[in-house]
Parts: C-alpha cells; sequence; structure tokens
C-alpha cells in the first residue's frame, strides 16, 4: 500500500473497404479436430448484413477477448485489439468459405491482429518479473509510470454471474490465471502465440503454421522453447475459495483491513507470502515485510479508515478497496487480488486508479455505512 470502463466495450461492425495486405484473413484448409464444429455455416458472408454479422459472432466475444488478453497482457488493449478482429473479419467476410469453422477463422485474425500491434511493445511485467529482489519496507515506494505493467482481467468480461451460461466453458480460469499471463510476458509475442494456439486452443502444428506463416518445423521449435519458458516461471496452482475455511479467511482478511489491524493482516499471511502492487516496482515477501509496508506506508488512520467490497480478477477474488478521506467521503483508492494458500495468504497484487474501478463495476465513491444494529 503506498500514499500515493462498461463492462463490455462496444464492437464496430463497418469500416473502411479493404483490410491491411500484410495481415491474412484467409481461411486455413482445415479446422482444429478439438473445436466445436456444430456451428450452422455461413451461406456466404456477402450475404451477411452488419446486424446479422455481430449476432453470428457474439458467442464468440469472450474467448476472443481473452485471447487478446492473453497475448498483450493488457484490458484495454485486448479491447482494442478486439474491435480490430472485427473490423478486419467484417471486411474479409466475403472471402470466407466455410472451409474452416468461424471460430478457427476469428483466432487466426485475432491473433495476427495482436502480433501486429506488440511490435516493438515493451512486455507488460508485474514486480517480481522484473529480476530485481525483494524491496525494503522501510523505504518509500516510488512509482514507475514508464513501465507498461500487467493487468488485471475482470471476470465479468469473460464470464457471466450465471454459472449456466454455456459460454463460460469456453474460457478457462487457469488460461487467464495472473500467474499464468504474467509467464507469458517472459516470451516473445510469435512464442506466446504459437503456445496459446497449440496448448490453449489445442490447434495442431500444421494449423499454426498455416495461421502464423511459419513452417511445422518452426511452430515445432518455438513451442519448445516457449514450454520450456514457462516452465520455469509458472507459479503453483492457487487455491480456490470453495471450502468454508477459506471463504472464512477471506471474510477475516477484510475485517482486518477495515479495522486497520495489521497485527490481525499479518497474522493470515502465508510464511512466503509476496505482497507486489504495480506501478511500484518493488515487491516484498514475508509476513513481517508486508506488515511493516502497510503499517508505514498506508495512509489510513485507523479502524473505518478503508473499506472493501468483493469482485473477481483473473479467476480469483479481489477487492475494491477504497479510502476515507478528510470529508469522511471513502473513494475508490486500489484493488487487490488475493491467492490463497495452505497456510493462509499466499499472493497479493494491487493495482492503484480509480478507472479500474469502473472496469470491475464498482462505484467510485461509497456512502455512509450503515451503524450496527444495538444488541
Amino acid at each position: 500500500m503506498t500514499t500515493t470502463t462498461p463492462h463490455e466495450a462496444p464492437v464496430a461492425t463497418s469500416a473502411p473497404a479493404s483490410a491491411p495486405a500484410s495481415e491474412p484473413t484467409s481461411e486455413p484448409t482445415s479446422a482444429p479436430t478439438s473445436e466445436p464444429t456444430s456451428e450452422p455455416p455461413v451461406a456466404g458472408g456477402a450475404e451477411l448484413s452488419e446486424e446479422e454479422f455481430t449476432a453470428r459472432l457474439a458467442p464468440l466475444r469472450r474467448e476472443i477477448l481473452a485471447h487478446c488478453y492473453r497475448m498483450t497482457g493488457s484490458v484495454h488493449d485486448a479491447e482494442d485489439m478486439l474491435q480490430e478482429t472485427y473490423l478486419r473479419a467484417w471486411r474479409a467476410m466475403r472471402g470466407f468459405e466455410n472451409r474452416s469453422s468461424l471460430r478457427t477463422w476469428m483466432f487466426r485474425i485475432a491473433t495476427n491482429a495482436c502480433l501486429t500491434h506488440l511490435e516493438g511493445r515493451k512486455r507488460r511485467p508485474l514486480p517480481t518479473g522484473i529480476g530485481a529482489p525483494a524491496a525494503d519496507p522501510r523505504e518509500q515506494p516510488r512509482e514507475d509510470t514508464s513501465v507498461p505493467w500487467l493487468e488485471p482481467l475482470p471476470d465479468d468480461l469473460v464470464w457471466s454471474s450465471a454459472p449456466a451460461d454455456p459460454a463460460d466453458t469456453t474460457v478457462g480460469r487457469e488460461t487467464v490465471r495472473l500467474a499464468f499471463v504474467a509467464a507469458l510476458q517472459h516470451l516473445t509475442a510469435q512464442q506466446r502465440a504459437v503456445l496459446l494456439l497449440r496448448d490453449v486452443l489445442a490447434w495442431s502444428a500444421a494449423e499454426v503454421a498455416d495461421a502464423l506463416d511459419l513452417s511445422v518445423a518452426a511452430v515445432n521449435s518455438t513451442l519448445q522453447r516457449a514450454r520450456a519458458h514457462m516452465a520455469n516461471v509458472q507459479d503453483v496452482p492457487p487455491l480456490e475459495p470453495t471450502d468454508p475455511r477459506h471463504r472464512e479467511l477471506l471474510a477475516r482478511y477484510v475485517a482486518a483491513f477495515e479495522a486497520y489491524d495489521v497485527a490481525a493482516i499479518v497474522e493470515l499471511l502465508a510464511a512466503d507470502v509476496v505482497w507486489e502492487m504495480p506501478p511500484f516496482p518493488g515487491w516484498y515477501q514475508g509476513p513481517e515485510a508486508v506488515g511493516e509496508l502497510i503499517a508505514t506506508w498506508c495512509p489510513a488512520t485507523g479502524p473505518g479508515s478503508m473499506r472493501l467490497l468483493p469482485t473477481a480478477a483473473n479467476g480469483l477474488p479481489a477487492y475494491g478497496l477504497y479510502m476515507r478521506g478528510e470529508d469522511g467521503v471513502h473513494r475508490a483508492f486500489q484493488v487487490q487480488q488475493v491467492t490463497l494458500g495452505e497456510d493462509g495468504v499466499r499472493h497479493v497484487t494491487v493495482w492503484f486508479g480509480a478507472e479500474l474501478f469502473a472496469r470491475f463495476g464498482l462505484p467510485a465513491e461509497l456512502g455512509p455505512q450503515e451503524p450496527a444494529p444495538a444488541d
């Protein structure tokens, strides 16, 4: 801690007459066997109206957004790439002849759009991924806005709140975990594309080669290097907060922050806990270091200074933390994603900025709390 949009972007469906010549939008000769093949055929792209086009692609929206997020590490960039994918698809729809599934064709366009976008851009790390040792909590954290940091993904963008939605099964939670997406940032853009198409979307090497204009040998070599890098940097799988004990731990975590009880916070942390908070490049390890960081630099003054509202990011619990100002109003301060381990809170990633709260559907300010009922 330091002193320091709507849920879904609209999808454009009209565009200039032609797509950039350098970006392939033609179909591969066959669809991945792992993908559903029950889609009704498109009876010629030229016959589709804009409304029909939008309706036809609507079921793919969340999948493509998640794919673009994995590629870019940014929700903002992913939404831009989703728009670009739809625009390119609309321009090229006349050439779609049903030789592949619509899903395969769209992911081909999305992947190449992301690769073009990533040319010359820096990777998006978390503080733990920049290679520096753990920071001293006694030193004031100083932000570094020159780094394009990895962003959180609000769950509502890729999963509905209704568990029965069949589209929810198309985006596996493990494929958008923060640790997984952070690990992807250690790869080149081409390695990311190959790994995601092969290991997440289950395309064959030949299909990936066709989509990315590579040889099959180059795809296999790239995949081997990418898997080796991922094995070196990926974290252990987090615990799902489905057990009553884990839900109780999260409730105690919220209560400790709202009481500004640093000792209680420290008691809930695992022995190897990591705390990081982009855009501050320093990261902290161990309960004592995290406790000292909060006690020294958190602007809270006592119980009631902070209020937390639950949300979810990258498939794990998250909280919007509101800090009380001098006027008594609690305003958006930071979003925390909390990862649980067997012995307590194992990892906390914190992002600052009121704009994040809009992305998570959280208010910018909180009204007065209702007084506790009398005994």
